[in-house]
């Protein structure tokens, strides 16, 4: 018997939202440790890990075979979504990508969403764009999450198909409507990083010969949101 499958703090946040007899593909599945990890801890559930290339798709067959997971695994080559059948899967995780990626995988896959009713989305950055697909398509944010690990802050959306629309703002679009609620300390970390990061760009910007005025004017009223969110932190 192989030994259980050692998963980071990032996917194992991921993986709690998978529901028990979860049938899901991971999109991207990265050695399809995930799946691995989730099916060997709940004997009801199935998986397809989809792979876009061929190195990453062997080491999931190895991965699978290693935890003799052939039964309930299976890793497909493919680009996003198009590994699916219709109707196949009724919940998805894309993680360790970014929003924009993420959100055209989700746009150019919808036809294999249909019996889809939760999504598990973790962007590396951009996270407004997984906000705003969700939004547009019926999903509505069930939770999120933001964590830390190897230097990094990760958040996580998870998006609930429902009959109500989900009208969110455009600083619930940047900060999680979530997220902003609760406000932890995580949260102010990231965004004060941000906010150092945007000074520089719209430094830099303004300096350039000739200035995208739009663009600008677009990140000082970003910039203007994030100070009065920061305003809010407590003393310590």
């Amino acid at each position: 018997m192989a030994e259980e499958i050692k998963l980071s703090n990032r996917l194992r946040k991921v993986a709690s939202y998978l529901p028990k007899g979860a049938h899901f593909a991971d999109i991207g599945s990265d050695h399809a440790y995930l799946p691995c990890y989730v099916c060997s801890n709940d004997s009801t559930a199935r998986a397809i890990a989809g792979e876009v290339n061929e190195g990453p798709l062997s080491s999931a067959i190895d991965t699978i075979k290693t935890y003799q997971l052939q039964d309930v695994i299976e890793a497909r080559l493919g680009n996003g979504l198009a590994v699916l059948q219709q109707g196949e899967v009724n919940q998805v995780v894309i993680a360790g990508m970014g929003g924009a990626l993420i959100r055209s995988i989700l746009e150019n896959g919808k036809d294999k969403l249909e019996k889809v009713n939760l999504i598990i989305a973790q962007p590396n950055v951009d996270e407004k764009n997984v906000r705003s697909w969700y939004m547009e398509n019926g999903f509505i944010i069930e939770d999120e999450a933001i964590l830390e690990e190897n230097g990094h802050i990760y958040e996580i959306i998870v998006g609930q198909r429902s009959n109500n629309k989900e009208t969110l703002s455009d600083q619930q679009l940047l900060f999680g409507p979530i997220l902003l609620n609760r406000r932890d300390a995580l949260f102010f970390k990231k965004w004060k990083s941000e906010r150092d990061k945007l000074i520089n760009v719209i430094r830099q910007m303004k300096q350039a010969k000739v200035q995208d005025t739009m663009k600008i004017g677009k990140f000082e009223e970003q910039l203007s949101w994030i100070e009065e969110v920061l305003r809010h932190e407590p003393d310590n």
